[in-house]
């Protein structure tokens, strides 16, 4: 199951109290105050971890605690700190703070941590107050209270290339047809509920990262669809491949499909479309020339590369495979 979004409450340990004692021993006039002190209440972290894949975990496990510290005892005795609690999550997880929207995290690499509850401060006890001239305080701290919050978790998968389009465009197909991945492939709309990751072997040492994305309808941006909650995945990835189905047999428009998916990135996000796109002139095995030209035509005066493909046959893939090789090792500055 793909959870990619959680929200949890987290509540630090609270301090132990300070301890009101005096010594009480034979041959030891006057004592003195031996009340040792609490010991400090657990934290709470989040840290990034390989280990794990959506926040599934945390979508049914939604109430965190650190231990509490203990109390302080006489005869000097401190009382003992809580232990730590550490939540793991997947690489790619955005901490906010649910209630005022503050990112207090974007945990992009593995084993990065973020302190998101302090435990509490344990309290001193009466031993810690003494003075020359107040040799027997009768009084100690109570523990402090640790901090509690509730958080908003939200995964954005970490892809190098990101496959849009509207339903049914091919490209759980070319996912497949790439990769090793395999998507659930079908002939009606809205086959891919959720995103898949998929790894290219470009060239020798080097591969990148292509995200399958569901598909985007009208609308989306405004919830319509399943695009609203996956359109947060694309604004991860380097570049973005926007994936046309093209045949005569479709009866869609390729300008129409192209406008169509880019209002809806644009309205979920402006900086979106201005991300570094090409086109994938999908379904070339179907009759499709008329299509072609028209799309080719308007990609041209946009400045957007147009890679005619057969997601079926894998005619034109290797051509779309060395350039966005090329692209990433340009836009990324580095080979996986």
């Amino acid at each position: 199951m793909f959870i990619d979004t959680a929200r949890i409450f987290v509540k630090a340990g609270d301090g132990g109290r300070g301890c009101v004692s005096f010594r009480r021993e034979k041959y030891v006039p006057r004592g003195g105050p031996d009340g040792g002190e609490g010991g400090e209440g657990g934290s709470i972290s989040i840290e990034a971890s390989a280990s794990y894949h959506t926040l599934v975990d945390q979508r049914y496990q939604r109430h965190y605690r650190a231990d509490r510290g203990e109390h302080g005892r006489g005869k000097g005795q401190h009382g003992r700190s809580g232990v730590d609690l550490v939540i793991k999550v997947p690489i790619g997880t955005v901490v906010k703070d649910a209630v005022s929207g503050q990112m207090l995290a974007d945990l992009a690499q593995e084993g990065e941590q973020v302190l998101v509850a302090r435990g509490g401060r344990g309290g001193r006890g009466n031993a810690r107050f003494a003075t020359p001239t107040n040799r027997a305080p009768r009084y100690a701290e109570e523990g402090g209270r640790g901090e509690e919050r509730v958080l908003h978790l939200e995964l954005k998968l970490l892809a190098d290339v990101g496959l849009v389009g509207l339903p049914n465009a091919g490209k759980s197909s070319l996912l497949a047809k790439l990769t090793a991945a395999r998507p659930k492939i079908a002939e009606y709309p809205f086959t891919t509920l959720h995103p898949f990751l998929g790894v290219v072997e470009a060239r020798p040492f080097q591969s990148f990262v292509v995200a399958d994305l569901p598909g985007l309808i009208e609308g989306a941006a405004r919830g319509a669809g399943l695009g609203l909650q996956f359109l947060r995945h694309v604004e991860r990835t380097s570049l973005l491949v926007q994936v046309i189905d093209i045949s005569s047999a479709s009866g869609e428009d390729p300008v129409a499909s192209f406008e169509a998916v880019e209002a809806e990135m644009n309205a979920y996000n402006p900086a979106l479309p201005k991300r570094p796109r090409v086109v994938a002139a999908n379904k070339i095995d179907l009759p499709h020339a008329k299509n072609l030209k028209v799309l080719e035509a308007f990609c041209a005066k946009r400045g957007f590369p147009v890679f005619p493909v057969s997601a079926i046959t894998g005619e034109g893939l290797k051509p779309l495979v060395e350039y966005l090789a090329s692209a990433l090792m340009e836009t990324v500055g580095a080979t996986r």
